[in-house]
């Protein structure tokens, strides 16, 4: 093959690899908040935001955390602090009088979900909580941004007016 034949096949190669990319990124821009929610996620951070603009971080500095959404529906999410001390007897049941009730920070609930596509706005109801006064509630999630690898919510002001903010990474 001559040069001029090389050249053009290569050029037409890379214009299809262009319109291909390019197709598969709209088709990605194409799929709805729930379709693209579905997945594992890992925590990244989490912070509660008071009305004064301080900060705080429920789960410490290294939080640990999982986001699971089905596609039917269903979700589970648990947090946990990494930061915790290990329990001196090694019985979660029983720990001394200087470990307080401070055991363990931490956060695990499940149930379905359901999203309203036009105001980027995920609702959980919770079928269980490790915190039983959020049994049977449901909670509300603003999505402020959400790529193939990355997804922020934030949950709407408490009655105390602390909003939390939330930063999730796709799991692999």
């Amino acid at each position: 093959m001559n040069r001029r034949a090389t050249l053009a096949m290569t050029t037409i190669a890379l214009l299809c690899l262009t319109v291909s990319l390019a197709a598969s990124d709209s088709l990605a821009q194409q799929r709805s908040l729930k379709e693209q929610l579905v997945g594992t996620w890992t925590l990244v951070s989490s912070d509660q935001v008071h009305p004064d603009g301080t900060k705080l971080r429920q789960f410490g500095a290294n939080p640990k955390g999982i986001n699971v959404f089905d596609a039917n529906g269903r979700f589970f999410l648990m947090i946990a602090s990494a930061d915790n001390s290990k329990i001196a007897s090694n019985n979660r049941n029983k720990n001394s009088e200087n470990e307080g009730g401070l055991i363990v920070e931490s956060i695990a609930y499940y149930g379905t979900y359901t999203v309203n596509e036009e105001e980027k706005v995920v609702f959980l109801h919770l079928d269980a909580s490790t915190f039983p006064n959020q049994i049977g509630t449901d909670q509300k999630r603003s999505v402020t941004s959400l790529t193939a690898d990355e997804l922020k919510y934030s949950y709407p002001a408490t009655t105390s007016g602390v909003r939390v903010h939330q930063v999730w990474k796709r799991g692999e």
